[in-house]
């Protein structure tokens, strides 16, 4: 039953996603052609069908009763729709997006996020991200920045122009510090760790965003996601085999260290102090559930 329930609920997305991306991408391209106010004006009622999208996931999830979510956010009614937010969180699933979107909906604007620049070519949803905004990045080596010294800064060129987009209506920029999913072998490998259940946090892309918009943004929310039998794949949750989630979310004002901060090595300095805090109260978070971290 439950491999039936997963593939009913996986068919329903994705036709779905189809009906949602099609008039989302033919809007696009309408917005392409329009200059100045009405382009931005345009492109705001184009976060429509993201809404519409995360609503019905939403409600979706609900009615076939995947999960027992248990959430945790003591000031949640000092949020609203009509503010900019960043949102930073641990990462150890993919399901995370999903939840994400589920308890942020409707009390925020929907959340967008930094992602490779390969999942482009994924059919509906690529082109659907792109329309949207979505910051698209490169993975580049050492090797390749190397042979073309300009890849260097390729990434803080695409924050730059998803800020500018970001800055036209109310927005909210969820980042994955971590820069990937925690798994044992990954925190394993870490030459150097403060933490029991994550990994270290990247500052590079949080001090692009603030370094172009931090004083746009109203607060940052600082979400943990626990998984207390163990973090699913996102199939398994589809198919109602995660028991229970617990989620806790903390509405902070920026840091006031990065306030008077006169460039970006600075305020790079100061943000890795002020995550490492953050990261350690999140840790323990943690670690008072009983959570497998090797699953």
């Amino acid at each position: 039953m439950s491999s039936l329930r997963g593939i009913a609920v996986l068919l329903i997305i994705a036709v779905f996603t189809i009906l949602v991306c099609i008039p989302l991408c033919t809007m696009a391209l309408v917005a392409l052609l329009l200059p100045g106010r009405a382009g931005k004006a345009w492109r705001r009622w184009m976060e429509v069908w993201l809404f519409l999208w995360c609503g019905f996931n939403r409600g979706l999830f609900q009615l076939f009763g995947l999960t027992k979510l248990t959430l945790d956010w003591p000031d949640i009614d000092t949020v609203s729709t009509d503010k900019w937010y960043v949102v930073i969180c641990n990462h150890r699933s993919w399901t995370d997006i999903v939840i994400l979107q589920s308890i942020l909906w409707n009390r925020i604007p929907p959340i967008k996020f930094f992602t490779k620049q390969q999942l482009i070519w994924v059919p509906f949803i690529g082109i659907g991200m792109w329309a949207l905004g979505f910051p698209y990045v490169k993975r580049v080596t050492r090797q390749q920045v190397a042979k073309n010294p300009a890849l260097r800064h390729a990434d803080r060129e695409a924050v730059r122009k998803a800020c500018q987009r970001f800055s036209e209506h109310p927005s909210t920029l969820l980042n994955f510090l971590e820069g990937t999913r925690f798994t044992a072998e990954k925190h394993g490998r870490q030459s150097s760790t403060s933490y029991r259940h994550l990994l270290n946090p990247k500052v590079g892309g949080l001090s692009y965003v603030l370094a172009d918009m931090g004083s746009t943004f109203h607060r940052l929310l600082d979400v943990t996601i626990v998984y207390p039998d163990g973090a699913p794949n996102f199939w398994e949750f589809l198919q109602g085999r995660c028991a229970r989630i617990d989620v806790h979310v903390e509405t902070l004002p920026l840091p006031a260290a990065l306030e008077n901060v006169e460039n970006e090595r600075d305020l790079r300095r100061h943000l890795t102090s002020w995550l490492d805090h953050r990261w350690r109260v999140k840790d323990e978070r943690i670690n008072g559930s009983a959570v497998n971290p090797a699953h």
